[in-house]
C-alpha cells in the first residue's frame, strides 16, 4: 500500500544573482527519487496570465503600488490555479520566490507601505484552508556586490536587476528582517559558498525536515 505524503510547500528566496535556481531542479529531482510529485514553479509566473504580468512587471516602469498589485494579482491566480491545486492533490510545491520577495523588493527595496502589503497578503493569499504560507522558505543569502559579480555580463538585465547596488543592500536587509520575523519557516542558506557547498545546506535541511 503506498503511503500517502502530506503536502509541501516551498519557496526559494534571495536576491537577484543569489545562485538558488539551480539547486531547485536538483532538490525536484532528489525529491522525485524519494517518492514525491514536484511540481516547480516561479512568481511572477507560474500560469497563462501570470508570465503575461511577469513581461510587463520586469520590463515597464510603474510606480510601487502599481507593482505591488501586479505581483498580488500575478500571485492570487497561481494560488487559485497551480498551487492550491497541486497541494490538495499531496504534491511538493518547489517555488522561485513567493511573498517574502514582494515585501523585500516592493516594501523594503522600494520603499512601499508593508501595512498595505500585509492587508494585500491577506486578501490575496486567504484560501479554502486560511492563510497560505510556504511550510519553508530556503532563503539565499548572499552579499549585493558579491551578487551583482555574478550577474555581470551573463544575459541582458531587467528592470530590477538593473537597479543599483543601493537597492540591492536594502532587498538583502528586507529579507533579513523577514527571516527574523519567521524563524521557525525560514532557514538561511550561506549562498557565498560553492555549488556544492550551498546544495549541502540544503540537503541538510530537508533532511532534518524529514523529507527523505
Amino acid at each position: 500500500m503506498k503511503t500517502k505524503h502530506a503536502p509541501l510547500f516551498i519557496t526559494f528566496e534571495g536576491i537577484d544573482g543569489a545562485g538558488k535556481s539551480t539547486h531547485i531542479a536538483t532538490l525536484a529531482q532528489r525529491l522525485r527519487e524519494a517518492g514525491r510529485t514536484v511540481r516547480v514553479t516561479r512568481e511572477p509566473g507560474g500560469t497563462a496570465l501570470a508570465e503575461r504580468l511577469r513581461e510587463l512587471l520586469l520590463q515597464e516602469p510603474m510606480d510601487a503600488l502599481t507593482e505591488a498589485l501586479l505581483m498580488f494579482a500575478a500571485r492570487r491566480d497561481h494560488l487559485v490555479r497551480v498551487i492550491e491545486p497541486a497541494l490538495a492533490a499531496g504534491e511538493v510545491v518547489l517555488c522561485d520566490r513567493f511573498t517574502d520577495a514582494t515585501f523585500a523588493y516592493q516594501g523594503y527595496g522600494r520603499g512601499f507601505d508593508l501595512v498595505v502589503l500585509e492587508t494585500l497578503e491577506r486578501w490575496v493569499q486567504t484560501t479554502g484552508t486560511g492563510l497560505r504560507q510556504p511550510d519553508l522558505t530556503l532563503w539565499f543569502d548572499v552579499p549585493p556586490a558579491t551578487a551583482a559579480a555574478r550577474l555581470a555580463g551573463a544575459r541582458q538585465p531587467d528592470k530590477f536587476e538593473a537597479e543599483p547596488l543601493a537597492f540591492f543592500e536594502r532587498v538583502a536587509a528586507g529579507y533579513a528582517r523577514r527571516a527574523a520575523g519567521s524563524p521557525e519557516r525560514v532557514v538561511r542558506i550561506d549562498a557565498v559558498q560553492d555549488v556544492a557547498g550551498v546544495w549541502a545546506q540544503v540537503e541538510a535541511v530537508c533532511r532534518q525536515r524529514g523529507m527523505w
